[in-house]
């Protein structure tokens, strides 16, 4: 069971990318400008997090459920790619582009840029929770069940 685990693994990162969207929200939305090195701190906790989470997806997982056997799995997960496949390189664009320098001389620009790219996220992850890992996990537990079925029969025989 194995894509059981990763899938459990990728549900408590997208808890730790709410957690950090939340904070990130918050200095975006507060009255007043946070401290930069605050900034910078959750900034770099999101996007390492993000990054590494975006990589088990893009990298493995979807192109692991796009070769299942399964054909609505298949057809689910190339969905979320060709709908949500480009958050990473969205991400990265948008992380290069505003660096310290950048968000000081336009906080504005910054702050609604950063509310579009969580939103972003947050769709995705939602999306994902709801309709694509559930989808996963039952797939891998009816092979697990299965690889467990032929082991029982052989060790039976």
């Amino acid at each position: 069971m194995p894509r059981v685990r990763e899938i459990e693994r990728l549900r408590a990162e997208h808890a730790a990318l709410v957690t950090l969207s939340g904070f990130l929200m918050v200095m975006v939305m507060a009255p007043q400008r946070p401290r930069a090195t605050e900034l910078a701190s959750v900034r770099g906790m999101l996007r390492d997090t993000l990054v590494r989470h975006l990589k088990c997806e893009d990298w493995a997982l979807y192109p692991r459920l796009r070769a299942a056997g399964d054909h609505r799995l298949k057809q689910l997960a190339q969905e979320f790619v060709d709908e949500m496949g480009h958050l990473a390189g969205d991400f990265m664009s948008y992380d290069t582009r505003w660096t310290a320098e950048a968000v000081e001389a336009d906080w504005s620009g910054f702050c609604e840029e950063t509310t579009g790219i969580l939103d972003a996220m947050a769709m995705r992850m939602e999306r994902e929770d709801r309709d694509l890992y559930p989808a996963a996990e039952r797939i891998a537990l009816a092979e697990a069940e299965r690889v467990e079925t032929r082991r029982s029969r052989r060790d039976a025989a």
